[in-house]
This record gives structure tokens, C-alpha cells and sequence, in this order.
């Protein structure tokens, strides 16, 4: 699904170069869970921004569904981040004037929304278990439902990718793993590949891919099998 290739990234700190990535070489599977993981400022959500096209690398590759990123001119990247990838971020990133349903259709308002994707909003709400609070805004609902509309969202386009970057850090452990079971539950109904970046751990089950990242460098790859008994759980 995703092939990142030699990837680095070098940040202009006033006269300071900050290197990020240093040749990041690395597979994430398609339809899968997989988890970036890795201290402050290990490189992590660098890598995921540049998977979402959020950001260029300053060399290397990264090719989803065999096509490069670096290929794309800026109207096929602003829709490949529109269309194919959908963006879960720790501080919600909801619109506080917008109501639970105008906010996970909000990717489309420029456009004009559909009946068919206003029905598919209300629906997607219905399933993450929202559905007493679609006139409800963000001010009104608690921060696990503002993190459920945010996957309403990410999954209206029905995308190829979600890219989530610490989406329960700002939730408690309950919410947090209602959160994670409302993630997976969408990742399997939609067949959708999805990459976590994460300072924790708990969620992590033995299918899913994890990589580890330390000083803009993978320290490790492994299955969860390992990390469990690595850590005795």
C-alpha cells in the first residue's frame, strides 16, 4: 500500500539545520492497522505528514499504491489529500461554528454537498454512535464525540488512507480505547488502511504493524507479538 523509500527531511531552523528524517526506508500494508512509534521528536509525525501529502520530503520517495507522491502535480496532490486520505488529529481540528453533520461534511462545502453525502454523514455519525447529537456542536460534546466526528469525517470520502496523529491525547484511557474499537470497527467495514502515530502503546494488538522511530531513524520493525513479550504482557 504505502513504500516510503530512502526519505529525509530537513527543517531551516533560522541558520540550524533540523533533520527529521534520515533515510526512512520503510512498508506500511494495505487494509491493515499499523503504528509509528518513537520518543518527541523521533520523526513521527514528519513521516505521517508526508505520507498525506501535507508536506514534501527533501529527498527520497514515498509511493501509495505504487504511483509517487513527487509525481503528482499540486491539483492532483490537493486531491489525493481530498479524496484518498483521511486526517485524524489529536486537537479534533473541528470547525466551532458548524454543527456535528456540517463538520464531517465540511471537506465538501466548496464544492456544493449532496443529498447522497449529507445521507452518508448522517449515517457514518449514526455508526460511531452519534446519532442524539448531529445538531450538536463541538462547544456541546464531549472530547471523545468531537473525535468521533473527526473519523465521520475522515471516512465520508471513503479514502484509501487514514493518517491519525495521537488521536487520543487528549482523551482518557476509557475514551481513548472507544476511540481505538471505533477506529478499527470503521478500518474493517471500509477496508481502509490506517497509520497511527502514537506515544502509547496499550492499543496496540498482535496483528498490527508497528514501527519504531528514533533520531529521524528506524530503530525497529516488529509485530506486536514481539512487543508484548519483550515487555511481558
Amino acid at each position: 500500500m504505502i513504500e516510503v523509500r530512502e526519505v529525509t527531511k530537513i527543517h531551516q531552523s533560522g541558520e540550524t539545520e533540523v533533520h527529521a528524517l534520515r533515510g526512512v526506508s520503510c512498508r506500511f500494508p494495505g487494509q491493515t492497522f499499523s503504528f509509528i512509534l518513537g520518543p518527541s521528536g523521533s520523526g513521527k509525525s514528519t513521516l505521517l505528514y508526508l505520507m498525506g501529502a501535507l508536506d514534501t520530503p527533501t529527498s527520497g520517495e514515498i509511493f501509495v499504491q505504487n504511483r509517487s507522491l513527487a509525481t503528482l502535480s499540486q491539483s492532483e496532490r490537493d486531491a489525493y489529500r481530498r479524496d484518498k486520505v483521511g486526517f485524524v488529529f489529536q486537537n479534533f481540528n473541528l470547525l466551532k461554528n458548524l454543527n456535528a453533520l456540517e463538520n464531517v461534511l465540511a471537506p465538501y462545502l466548496p464544492q456544493g454537498i449532496t443529498s447522497e453525502q449529507k445521507e452518508r454523514a448522517r449515517e457514518l455519525l449514526k455508526q460511531v454512535g452519534l446519532e442524539q447529537r448531529i445538531t450538536h456542536r463541538p462547544n456541546q460534546l464531549s472530547g471523545g464525540e468531537q473525535q468521533r466526528v473527526a473519523i465521520a469525517r475522515a471516512l465520508l470520502k471513503r479514502p484509501l488512507l487514514i493518517l491519525a496523529d495521537e488521536p487520543t491525547g487528549e482523551l482518557d484511557t476509557s475514551t481513548g480505547r472507544e476511540i481505538f474499537e471505533c477506529l478499527r470497527e470503521m478500518s474493517e467495514q471500509y477496508k481502509t488502511t490506517v497509520v497511527i502515530v502514537t506515544h502509547d502503546e496499550r492499543y496496540i494488538r498482535e496483528t498490527d504493524h508497528i514501527l519504531r522511530l528514533r533520531d529521524g531513524k528506524i530503530a525497529d520493525v516488529q509485530a506486536a507479538e514481539s512487543l508484548s513479550a519483550e515487555t511481558g504482557t
